[in-house]
């Protein structure tokens, strides 16, 4: 288990609760260049992060995040394109946008033009 800084918390939790909020058939990217490394680390390590966050709070509160919800797959590069990944898991990424109905390309590019979700704003 990891212990996060206050700021690292609120910065993660952020970004998870923006996440849950990525409607079915859409995608959103990474965010601005600086961020896009913190977003998808964040993304990356969520089980570890999850249990941090997490910790003190009863799985049937409102306040605890579930891992298994967690719509991962829906947020892609600022390019529209899955990262590539180790294990493979840009595979699984765009099988699960195909079961959304988002068209992936063989080059595995989504348009974010008509798929993109990108609010003025978001509930934190």
């Amino acid at each position: 288990m990891v212990n996060l800084t206050d700021e690292s918390r609120a910065f993660h939790y952020g970004v998870y609760s923006i996440v849950y909020q990525i409607p079915p058939g859409k995608v959103t990217t990474y965010g601005k260049p600086g961020n896009a490394r913190q977003v998808g680390s964040s993304l990356k390590h969520c089980s570890v992060i999850f249990q941090d966050l997490n910790r003190g709070y009863d799985p049937n509160e409102e306040e605890y995040l579930n891992i298994a919800s967690l719509p991962w797959w829906r947020v892609l590069s600022s390019s529209g394109k899955i990262s590539p990944r180790d294990n493979s898991g840009q595979y699984l990424q765009a099988d699960r946008l195909r079961e959304e109905n988002v068209p992936v390309s063989p080059a595995h590019l989504v348009d974010l033009e008509e798929y993109g979700w990108f609010p003025e704003e978001v509930d934190l």
